[in-house]
């Protein structure tokens, strides 16, 4: 991974953080659904420059010229995210600007990705294939941007979901490269990483104005558990063996479960990270109250948590072909434990939430040991690019 590709995803802290922010701020199911809106926006503007990142090197020339553009776009993007649905009365109109922003980035990127394919006849092809499920997504976003109003919610849904849903279809058996399986992995976990890190945050959002007590220590306590956790499920053993499957595959099969498990699968533990966080933030914010936490936070505490822990599940399924059913499990007992977290205060639905996902750790930690120690002792050993 190159240093202009590190510094390119430093604007997606600030957007991750903008989200969940958004999120918190609406309080409501319609202002989840919109967050997770901008959050797709966000991932297939990030996904897309990873796929160009690994045909050619981006810290040079015209590429590293383009892709600094798509950054402060993306920037522009993330800076309009608080007024994204309900524009501010003066100044510019808030979602035209994300709109044409985010447009300016996957054009820039389908431009770059033209001239890096180079000689390569099929690459091209697959490019300008993409051009039109970009078009497509585009009429709706704009005309979402335009209306405004409860409209505009489902059209940018629509818009997203017709580009990425067409680039799907033409994809999985197309003609994308996957040059460097540990280039490639070695990005995802950093975007994982970069969501983690957003989890942190929101510890110390929701309590940044408040005196320190034993409450806030607790809750301080169990919130960096949770993220270690979830830490401890996507990188002690699943992106290891995740990385040598992808290795292990050449061609058309490589780029199918790039497509697969990474650009789309991966979209599931980002959301559930980012629910997850905003849970979190609720709960730090209420930490030292005695009555009950209530339904929003207890909904984003566990139900965020429960698909991260889907997505990996998926994630898993596609790489190894099996599905880990504790991980699954321990994702449906959460859901079902959303109206004992609703009912409980904010310290012990977080620290309900930890026991949970804890067990799941422990559990697999024990029942797979043998398993594991191989995947992590293959981590060392030189793996095919």
């Amino acid at each position: 991974m190159t240093t202009f590709e590190l510094f390119f995803d430093l604007v997606f802290v600030f957007a991750l953080t903008q989200v969940t922010e958004f999120m918190a701020h609406a309080h409501s199911a319609m202002g989840v659904l919109q967050g997770l809106i901008i959050l797709g926006i966000l991932w297939w503007s990030w996904t897309s420059y990873s796929w160009l990142g690994n045909q050619t090197f981006v810290d040079e020339g015209l590429v590293r010229t383009g892709m600094s553009i798509a950054m402060a776009s993306m920037f522009l993007v993330a800076l309009v995210i608080p007024e994204s649905f309900e524009d501010l009365p003066g100044g510019l109109h808030a979602p035209l600007v994300l709109a044409v922003a985010y447009i300016v980035v996957r054009v820039a990127h389908l431009v770059l990705y033209l001239g890096a394919a180079g000689d390569d006849g099929p690459l091209r092809r697959q490019v300008l294939v993409s051009v039109w499920a970009l078009a497509l997504g585009a009429v709706f976003i704009l005309a979402g941007a335009v209306v405004g109003g409860t409209a505009q919610t489902w059209l940018w849904l629509v818009g997203l979901v017709l580009d990425c849903g067409f680039t799907y279809l033409t994809s999985r058996r197309g003609n994308w490269r996957i040059h460097s399986a540990a280039h490639w992995a070695e990005r995802y976990g950093l975007i994982v990483i970069l969501a983690l890190g957003e989890s942190i945050v929101a510890i110390g959002v929701g309590v940044a104005e408040e005196p320190i007590s034993t409450p806030i220590v607790l809750g301080s306590v169990f919130a960096i558990a949770l993220s270690v956790l979830l830490w401890w499920l996507y990188f002690d053993m699943v992106a290891i063996a995740a990385e040598h499957a992808l290795a292990r595959l050449r061609g058309s099969a490589r780029a199918s479960l790039a497509v697969d498990a990474y650009t789309f699968q991966h979209f599931l533990i980002i959301a559930g990270i980012v629910i997850s966080a905003l849970g979190v933030e609720q709960a730090m914010h209420h930490v030292e109250d005695a009555e009950s936490f209530g339904l929003f936070g207890a909904a984003a505490l566990f139900g965020g948590t429960a698909l991260y822990l889907a997505g990996l599940g998926a994630f898993w399924r596609r790489t190894a072909g099996y599905w880990k059913v504790w991980r699954m499990g321990g994702g449906a007992v959460l859901v079902a434990l959303v109206p004992v977290g609703a009912a409980v205060p904010a310290l012990a639905a977080l620290g309900l939430v930890v026991l949970v996902t804890a067990a799941v750790v422990v559990v697999e930690t024990r029942r797979y040991a043998e398993a594991r120690a191989e995947i992590r002792a293959s981590q060392h050993a030189p793996a095919a690019s």
